[in-house]
């Protein structure tokens, strides 16, 4: 057996190509020895950049024929990565999910459920939900420093995921299966909030308005382009998001967190890099083209703090039971949305009588 951990990829379409190139290039102690996905041009995509890498058109076929096969990276359709994780702990595999693991609150506890039975069995296993920003060098500099205290409570989070217009009509498609805008994008803010918050606070409600500026054709899948949402918080703590997906000049994704003795912010002026350009117009800097133009070096990351927590046995970066939180905030802001009421929550966490109201028009 290696010492390098044995990784393969379900779903080798574009991010899980970037997961495919992280773990086969970029994560000394791991080796991609397989890929598979329904779609025969990406993986003879795969074949012709991964030398010597397993092709399979059939997940389980994968599973059952790679004997050394020690971790699955799930970057599929959102809509089989419950099914595919969970067929993945049952086999005593590491499993790392791209986000979310699924846009049921109720398919993502059963991932949670399958993992707790399973680690029974497997003890060391590992199975996380892949939230790249948590890996992010200016994200974790901003958790240490409102750990010290220094800037006394943290109270308000305010943050936003905002993609940059692709007129393609790529994400009016998508919004079939994507779960909606704050499932899809908000959840790294949702995520977020609840590292910076803490993971045990509870949801007391959330609010939501959303409007379609650029594309009209998202409302026939009760989505939207543009939406803000609210959520309050038990103990007076409030989050403010805003995600959009109409962005003239790039990805533009910010965080800001109010505590009780000042504020720490986090990408509030993007860029691309240290350029500035002097031309007779003015004076500009680019930003990152997409998501992972901004976050790619947290995606790496990743990789090897998920590598090394297999292969070290130590405790997964992420407690996975935070994801399900995560979805269950996200579609609360969804239905909000949608129905242009307040969703409540109890101490418990359970869901209570939907209270009227004229969020949205």
């Amino acid at each position: 057996m290696t010492d390098k951990l044995q990784v393969a990829v379900a779903g080798i379409g574009r991010m899980g190509m970037r997961h495919a190139r992280h773990f086969a290039t970029l994560t000394p102690r791991a080796e991609l020895i397989a890929v598979c996905s329904p779609v025969q041009a990406e993986l003879d995509a795969a074949k012709n950049e991964f030398k010597g890498v397993h092709t399979y058109l059939d997940y389980e076929d994968m599973l059952n024929q790679e004997k050394s096969l020690q971790a699955v990276v799930v970057s599929s359709a959102t809509t089989v990565h419950a099914e595919q994780a969970i067929k993945a702990i049952d086999r005593g595999l590491h499993v790392l999910c791209e986000k979310p693991i699924s846009t049921s609150p109720e398919i993502s506890q059963s991932v949670v459920d399958a993992y707790a039975a399973s680690i029974k069995k497997f003890p060391n296993q590992k199975v996380i939900c892949g939230f790249s920003r948590r890996f992010d060098a200016s994200y974790r500099d901003a958790h240490r420093r409102l750990a010290t205290g220094e800037f006394g409570t943290p109270s308000v989070f305010r943050s936003q995921t905002c993609d940059k217009l692709d007129p393609s009509g790529f994400f009016v498609a998508y919004a079939e299966f994507s779960g909606g805008i704050f499932v899809d994008c908000s959840i790294h803010d949702i995520d977020l909030a609840l590292w910076f918050f803490g993971e045990d606070i509870k949801v007391k409600s959330v609010a939501a308005v959303g409007i379609t500026a650029v594309q009209p054709d998202l409302r026939k899948h009760n989505d939207r382009d543009n939406a803000v949402g609210i959520i309050e918080f038990y103990g007076g703590k409030i989050a403010q998001l805003y995600c959009s997906r109409m962005m003239a000049a790039g990805q533009e994704d910010c965080t800001e967190i109010f505590g009780t003795n000042g504020k720490v912010a986090i990408n509030t002026q993007p860029q691309l890099n240290l350029v500035n350009l002097y031309e007779s117009t003015g004076i500009r800097r680019e930003i990152p083209p997409d998501y992972y133009g901004r976050f790619r070096d947290a995606f790496i990351t990743e990789a090897n703090e998920f590598t090394a927590s297999c292969l070290d046995n130590t405790p997964p970066p992420l407690r996975l039971d935070s994801a399900v939180k995560a979805v269950t905030i996200g579609c609360a802001l969804q239905e909000s949305l949608i129905t242009g009421k307040k969703i409540e929550f109890g101490e418990d966490g359970d869901l209570l009588e939907v209270t009227s109201g004229s969020l949205i028009k």
